[in-house]
């Protein structure tokens, strides 16, 4: 059968098309490697967590290097959602009930300072349930609970954070990051939300507990109930 007289100039094209998609396809699996290569470096450089790392000039030692959950384990509540890093923060996807981060090593049990940004993604309830030790025992800062606006301890002699002197309430605007901090000292308990204090719970008046459903969370983790929300920057520093 006779080629036409344009069938070769057409192969030539095409042939020369699909070499320069390679090497276009070529260049970029490199740089996608390239820049693999750079965030694994960088989160080496992170990678240190906890009483390990140096602090600060202020004190502060960062618990998430904002790669890994390196420090941290995924707390097996039973229904939870995936928790994924993702942005440089911690993603906590709703489940069925609790989903959230505990901490896996040492961890002062008072005269600190612990710190965290927070927003609340979906869902209309608490976004950042912050279980912390006091002294020997161990307590919950809620945020957006109960439907989604109420702040408390729990739990205060017993009493969750709806029914204790730290219950109040607060509007929480879902993609917005919260600056949440909890001070513990030998005296007192000291929360905050947006540098705003919220609670103030002495210490030697009263006995510390958590929920039976968060006990998982102790010593120290982080939890969202029915709801998904993102945290970053979390931190902590000795007083």
């Amino acid at each position: 059968m006779k080629q036409s007289k344009n069938f070769y100039p057409v192969v030539f094209v095409m042939g020369a098309l699909l070499i320069i998609a390679l090497a276009l396809a070529m260049i970029y699996i490199l740089e996608r490697l390239e820049e693999e290569q750079e965030r694994t470096v960088h989160q080496h450089e992170l990678s240190t967590v906890g009483l390990e790392a140096e602090p600060d000039t202020e004190g502060w030692r960062p618990l998430f290097n904002a790669h890994t959950l390196d420090g941290w384990e995924i707390t097996n509540f039973g229904p939870q959602g995936p928790v994924v890093v993702t942005d440089s923060s911690v993603l906590l996807v709703m489940g069925d009930g609790l989903t959230g981060i505990t901490w896996e090593k040492d961890f002062p049990p008072a005269n600190y300072e612990i710190s965290l940004q927070a927003k609340r993604i979906d869902g209309n309830d608490f976004f950042c349930g912050l279980t912390f030790p006091v002294m020997d025992e161990h307590c919950t800062f809620i945020a957006g609970g109960w439907g989604g606006s109420v702040v408390g301890l729990s739990s205060i002699d017993s009493q969750d954070a709806s029914g204790n002197f730290t219950t109040t309430s607060m509007a929480f605007d879902n993609g917005r990051w919260y600056n949440i901090s909890v001070i513990v000292d030998n005296e007192s308990i000291r929360c905050f939300i947006d540098n705003e204090e919220i609670i103030y719970a002495p210490v030697g008046e009263h006995n510390f507990s958590v929920r039976s459903e968060v006990n998982l969370s102790r010593p120290l983790g982080i939890a969202s109930w029915m709801t998904t929300s993102a945290l970053r920057d979390i931190r902590f520093r000795e007083l």
